[in-house]
């Protein structure tokens, strides 16, 4: 069954329980089952078809021309959606439109999504389980589901009909897309990040992509339980925030950079002030005395646009305890190294690299985007005094998240940064259904952060670096 389907059945499973009674007395279980299942294969099939598309583009347009849009969204939601279905209904008697009952209420959410959601992907969002939509012109759409891609029945009428749920998206928070600005960062109501590309950047239509975040936002015992890491890797990553310990979350797209930001952040205590800086807000933190900064794209004739390195530098006339970076991508870099070198300990941040390694390579690269030609030596001193400990975090191929290693920066010895890895993860083959194998596992070293945990009243027992202690993922 379709993803489509499924999200049909769901939502139209009243209507099919209805219609799936038999009224025949000695009608036999089997056959009650039998015409239950075609009964939904019936309808299903008829929300999908191109004559009820068709249908559904003609009765938004009338409801558009009927009704007054100013009057409606000065209404409840539920007296909305009850004045649309009973125009509709009026409508399809106007026009002797034929229409089963299962049709009818169907239309009613159509039409509301249209005017006052984002369309065809008002269906998507509802559903908890899709985690990204990919919208690749207005005649196809995947989503991800558990870190596997599918494709859906979820379409557009065409370009323009895409382009206006896309304006709509953007308008919302302050953004444009057109020819002379055709990407765009935006956000969703529920803190979505949305990323559109436009022509004549896109050559076969516009682009859309959605990062969907989990409205309950995940805790620690959540990625334990869901296998992104071990019980003693989380009490070592909760004695690193309270330590004040600075933090830099490192991984490729879509591996968890930011779902574990969140989770690293929910430990600091709620008495500190704390600065958030993204390019699009999409950090969930639950304390009370949280300054949420964004940045702003220039407008329309190159200017006006606010950088994150401008508002990191403003964030430190803030005074806060804690600067949480959403992501290192550009000469910002060398503000937050001095941040968390001066008197800014416990900040946190992400960076897009394959390996801790590499982090500290894309570091150096960036501070060289300032403008300044420090030497080679003086960067990695710097990166190497403010940065203590880098997490690790992967998306594999059987599309689970793992944190493959924490290490921690132990200083400089010549022109060289010492890392060493307090945790790791080691595949060990891949099963018969392609789920990767293997196991968390620590290296036995005891990190040099071990005393400044103690100092903070964290103390951890030695059995967490135990390196005899495997966890074998199932």
């Amino acid at each position: 069954m379709s993803l489509r389907d499924q999200i049909f059945s769901q939502r139209i499973e009243p209507a099919l329980a209805e219609s799936a009674k038999t009224g025949a007395g000695g009608a036999s279980a089997s056959a009650s089952s039998t015409a239950a299942a075609a009964a939904a294969a019936a309808a299903a099939a008829s929300i999908k078809s191109d004559a009820y598309r068709k249908l559904k583009y003609e009765m938004h347009q009338a409801v558009l021309d009927r009704v007054e849009l100013e009057r409606l969204t000065r209404m409840p939601q539920d007296q909305i959606r009850q004045e649309i279905a009973t125009l509709i209904a009026r409508l399809l008697e106007e026009q002797k439109a034929p229409a089963s009952d299962l049709e009818r209420r169907q239309l009613a959410i159509d039409v509301y999504d249209e005017m006052f959601g984002f369309g065809p992907i008002e269906v998507l969002l509802r559903d908890p389980g899709v985690s990204d939509i990919l919208v690749n012109t207005a005649h196809q759409t995947y989503v991800e589901r558990k870190g596997r891609l599918e494709l859906t029945d979820v379409t557009f009428y065409d370009d323009a009909h895409l382009m206006k749920v896309i304006e709509k998206i953007v308008s919302r928070v302050g953004r444009r897309i057109d020819e002379s600005s055709p990407m765009v960062d935006a956000r969703l109501p529920d803190g979505s990040r949305v990323n559109a590309i436009i022509p004549p950047l896109a050559v076969d239509g516009p682009l859309v992509s959605i990062r969907r975040f989990a409205v309950k936002p995940l805790l620690i015992e959540d990625l334990v339980a869901l296998q992104t890491l071990t019980p003693p890797m989380a009490e070592v990553l909760n004695g690193l925030a309270r330590a004040k310990i600075n933090i830099l979350v490192s991984g490729g797209t879509g591996s968890g950079k930011t779902t574990l930001l969140n989770v690293l952040s929910a430990f600091i205590p709620d008495d500190e002030r704390i600065v958030t800086i993204e390019d699009a807000a999409e950090l969930q933190l639950r304390q009370t005395h949280v300054l949420r900064l964004e940045t702003r794209p220039p407008n329309i004739e190159g200017r006006g646009e606010i950088t994150q390195r401008s508002l990191v530098r403003n964030a430190l006339r803030m005074r806060p305890d804690r600067i949480i970076l959403g992501e290192v991508r550009g000469e910002e870099a060398l503000d937050m190294l001095n941040a968390m070198n001066t008197g800014h300990e416990g900040s946190l941040a992400t960076i897009h690299a394959n390996t801790p390694r590499d982090a500290l390579t894309r570091l150096e690269n960036m501070i060289s985007l300032g403008g300044l030609s420090l030497p080679p030596r003086t960067m990695r001193q710097q990166i190497a005094s403010a940065i203590s400990v880098i997490v690790q975090v992967a998306r594999l191929t059987d599309g689970r998240r793992r944190i493959m290693s924490i290490s921690e920066i132990t200083g400089m010895e010549g022109d060289v940064v010492n890392m060493q890895e307090i945790f790791t993860f080691k595949r060990s083959g891949i099963d018969a259904a392609g789920n990767i194998r293997g196991h968390f596992c620590a290296s036995g070293v005891r990190p040099h952060f071990g005393d400044r945990l103690a100092a903070f009243g964290v103390n951890l027992p030695d059995t967490v670096f135990d390196p005899g202690r495997r966890f074998d993922v199932a």
